[in-house]
């Protein structure tokens, strides 16, 4: 009796995953620039998603963030220290020794192993634990690859927008399981959890919340990690931020600003110069006008610049000889 409602109600819920799994049309220009991003980042890092999916414009609306989605970054297979942990990943996929490796969860596939370059055109943004040791880094990264095969939380997003909402009569604690503390290992889990995990492993804050006694002395405790958005680590005062924004003010050629000689004159050292042709010279497209006339000294007062028409034109010019002449 139980077979017909049971295949009703997985097809309603794969066709549920694949309208909230639906993600719209990748901008044509990215907003980051991957190549600079990927060669800067460090296992351990945390990278934020501004998502495209239907589930992360639900996630965007409920935390109120463009960042709807965050994985781990893993590194390359020769990053990671523990041989153990690599057998664990190649079991998981199957990756050349050159590719980076990201650690996410994901709707519909759970916690899984993937490339960096999937998330090549998004836009994404690094953040960096700050002062994290490369030992720790390590357990981090262990701890994510363990997580491997875990399932997808659907209900912490439903729970998540209900604790962001809740009625007000109605006590945090009775209409969210984000309270619940369940022993032992979890079967189920999402991005950022799964990272704050991670991070508590090794006592990294990343929100923690502080108490002040009546003496002034600090106590850090810490967070639920069931309320860790991705966007938390973009808040955390611990974590830096990068950005590589496909046009970068750095990147404006400021070595054409450079106050360079326009007249042509090229020289060995300050006394040894020649006047190269002009029909050879490439002006800097700056704004510069070329002079109707060439000035009569260039670099140095000793340097002399023949006339044009002249037959010596181009050649070097002897300027203890033209001090004899005189």
């Amino acid at each position: 009796m139980l077979w017909p409602f049971n295949k009703v109600r997985d097809f309603i819920w794969d066709e549920t995953v694949k309208w909230l799994t639906h993600e719209s049309d990748n901008p044509k220009v990215p907003l980051s620039d991957f190549e600079k991003l990927r060669y800067e980042l460090r296992p351990g890092d945390v990278l934020l998603v501004e998502g495209r999916s239907n589930v992360s414009d639900i996630i965007k609306a409920v935390t109120q963030s463009i960042w709807s989605h965050s994985f781990l970054y893993v590194g390359r297979l020769h990053d990671i220290d523990d041989p153990d942990v690599r057998k664990r990943i190649e079991k998981f996929t199957s990756c050349t020794p050159d590719e980076q490796l990201i650690i996410e969860s994901l709707l519909g596939h759970g916690t899984i192993i993937n490339t960096l370059e999937k998330y090549n055109g998004e836009h994404l943004r690094i953040c960096r634990p700050k002062g994290l040791t490369r030992k720790d880094a390590q357990s981090v990264v262990n701890y994510g690859v363990y997580q491997l095969g875990t399932d997808y939380n659907v209900r912490y997003v439903m729970d998540l927008a209900r604790f962001m909402f809740p009625y007000w009569w109605i006590p945090k604690r009775w209409v969210s399981t984000l309270f619940e503390h369940n022993a032992g290992r979890p079967t189920k889990t999402v991005c950022s959890v799964m990272m704050a995990e991670a991070f508590a492993s090794v006592h990294f804050p990343i929100r923690p919340v502080l108490h002040q006694d009546e003496y002034g002395n600090l106590t850090l405790f810490r967070r639920n990690t069931k309320l860790i958005t991705p966007s938390d680590f973009d808040y955390s005062p611990y974590f830096e931020i990068i950005k590589y924004p496909m046009l970068d003010l750095d990147d404006l050629a400021v070595y054409r600003k450079l106050p360079w000689d326009r007249t042509g004159v090229h020289c060995n050292e300050t006394s040894d110069c020649i006047v190269s042709d002009k029909a050879n010279i490439e002006l800097i497209d700056s704004g510069y006008t070329e002079p109707k006339t060439i000035a009569s000294e260039a670099i140095n007062t000793s340097i002399k610049v023949p006339d044009e028409s002249s037959d010596d034109a181009g050649e070097p010019i002897d300027t203890e000889q033209n001090q004899k002449q005189q």
